[in-house]
């Protein structure tokens, strides 16, 4: 029982990260669109504030996903009868957890250009950020393939 509610809070988590992973390239689209279109300065200041938040909002739900990732993990070693061995000796889980980092520093990349923005950097292209934005579909893509089928 203790596996199945910490691997459904994992799960939670999990989910409102990626959802900030896959808003926060499409607030950077905004601003370059806004920049571009010369809109008000209240219009960039208002997607700025969404971003930091966003960002700030996404690192709190990695990090309470990466600490209930842990306990799945790890947690037979210190509850054996609660919680399974999920890895077992095999390898699927180095390859989901790389994939995982790519996702961390491609949502780290875009916090920081958020910040760079907001410093007075011009926001780019919004047709390379719209293709920016498709990027983590294809990662996640593959943890949830990784997950599911544990291949190697």
């Amino acid at each position: 029982m203790a596996y199945l509610w910490t691997k459904s809070i994992h799960l939670l988590f999990v989910m409102a990260w990626v959802a900030t992973v896959f808003y926060l390239p499409r607030l950077l689209v905004n601003l370059a669109e806004s920049s571009a279109a010369g809109e008000p300065d209240a219009t960039r200041a208002r997607l700025l504030l969404m971003g930091r938040r966003l960002y700030k909002f996404g690192h709190s739900m990695f990090g309470m996903a990466l600490v209930f990732g842990a306990l799945l993990w790890f947690g037979h070693r210190a509850w054996p009868g609660a919680f399974p061995d999920i890895v077992a000796g095999r390898h699927w889980i180095d390859a989901k957890l790389t994939l995982v980092l790519l996702l961390l520093v491609y949502f780290i990349a875009c916090g920081r250009r958020l910040k760079a923005i907001a410093a007075g950097a011009a926001p780019g292209s919004a047709g390379l950020w719209r293709l920016l934005n498709e990027l983590p579909v294809l990662l996640l893509l593959g943890i949830i393939y990784l997950v599911l089928a544990k291949p190697f």
